[in-house]
């Protein structure tokens, strides 16, 4: 099955339409981070958002297909992806793998799982994936409907359906990276929104595609793209020493301090060129930092909405007061977090094929706040009868 293509987010990412329903013979893969509250009181917010990037970095490779990109999408605090049928004993190996890695070399705990869509389909959920092409190969998975969040808590929720840490090859590990400052606002705040519909299929659809319009009429997300059209983005020289580390620990024991070394020297070779604005070797840094800025996910669908945005006081406000009635109004159930910056986290395949997507969270984990403002409100619900 191929997946279609997505190119103009706010026209097309709430359309069902632009998406393909899934067969019971796919699954997802989910990865969470269990001690992100521990984590975030010891100030270890980069070390969240690099395992993140990393599960996505290691499952595009395994369930990658021939001529097409994996479905993966980063989560702050996690990820998930949609595993073609003859890719989930490698999604299972990458997975297991990951939380072994995760848990001994980066001291964040994983949580990981496979959840056959059939199941998912036999409870009425179903899936819907497309992808948010950028060309080049370069691409995120986006989702619709309530089968992607029911995955995520299943895998939370039962072991059956959790995979063990075990150790294992992680190709594509060593593509992820953090050098980049926190990116602060230009327009006043960063917001970070998630919305999950309550209604289960074409109203629930219904719904996030009347949540997404209202928050157009608010504010044309692609105009608060965070990292601007990359102009705000500054290269920090030296690095800090834990950014390097993060990324030394994607090498074998062995190699790591070659390897901080070593990215110490590179980070300020693209320091003095982006600095400098100099073409070299074919290298146009004016050019690549648009590129971040338009290959960065900071508006996506996981269920519903997932949306980084760079705004206003007054439009910050005006978003969360048109969120908390749709929520009266038992449309929706919803969390935002507020930030005075953004972060990033990048996949870097190959800079001379024009080969990197770059992940954009709130700073201090502004998604994993808002999802914990979210799973509030999903408590404070009636249970059903």
């Amino acid at each position: 099955m191929f997946l279609p293509s997505i190119h103009d987010f706010t026209a097309e990412a709430a359309d069902p339409a632009h998406y393909a329903a899934l067969d019971g013979d796919w699954s997802l893969a989910v990865a969470d981070v269990v001690a992100s509250t521990r984590l975030a009181g010891e100030g270890r917010h980069r070390d969240v958002n690099f395992v993140a990037a990393a599960v996505v970095a290691v499952l595009s490779e395994a369930v990658r297909e021939p001529e097409q990109p994996a479905a993966c999408q980063f989560g702050g605090d996690g990820a998930i992806a949609a595993v073609p049928p003859g890719r989930r004993a490698a999604a299972e190996q990458a997975l297991a793998a990951l939380a072994h890695w995760a848990g001994t070399e980066m001291d964040v705990p994983l949580r990981v799982g496979l959840v056959p869509v059939r199941a998912l389909l036999d409870e009425g959920l179903e899936v819907l994936v497309a992808l948010q092409d950028f060309g080049n190969g370069d691409a995120f998975g986006l989702f619709l409907g309530r089968g992607v969040t029911a995955a995520d808590a299943w895998v939370k929720a039962d072991p059956r359906w959790r995979l063990e840490p075990r150790p294992g090859p992680l190709s594509g590990l060593e593509s992820v990276s953090c050098r980049w400052n926190p990116v602060v606002s230009g327009r006043g705040v960063i917001l970070c929104v998630i919305v999950d519909p309550l209604p289960n299929g074409g109203t629930g659809l219904a719904v996030l595609a009347r949540v997404q319009a209202d928050i157009e009429r608010i504010v044309p997300t692609a105009t608060a793209a965070p990292l601007g059209m990359g102009e705000r983005l500054a290269v920090r020289w030296p690095p800090s020493w834990r950014s390097l580390w993060l990324e030394a620990r994607t090498r074998p024991r062995g190699r790591r301090l070659a390897c901080a070394l070593s990215l110490l020297g590179k980070s300020a070779l693209l320091a003095a060129i982006l600095g400098g604005g100099w073409r070299v070797a074919g290298f146009d840094p004016d050019r690549y930092r648009r590129g971040m800025a338009e290959r960065s996910d900071f508006r996506k669908s996981a269920g519903g909405p997932r949306l980084v945005l760079d705004v206003t006081e007054a439009e910050a406000a005006a978003i969360e007061a048109m969120l908390a009635a749709h929520a009266a109004a038992g449309r929706i159930r919803y969390g935002t977090a507020r930030a005075t910056a953004s972060t990033v986290t990048c996949l870097v395949g190959d800079l001379a094929a024009d080969r990197h997507v770059h992940f954009v969270d709130g700073a201090e984990l502004g998604f994993w706040r808002a999802s914990v403002m979210l799973k509030r409100m999903a408590e404070r619900e009636p249970s059903a009868p």
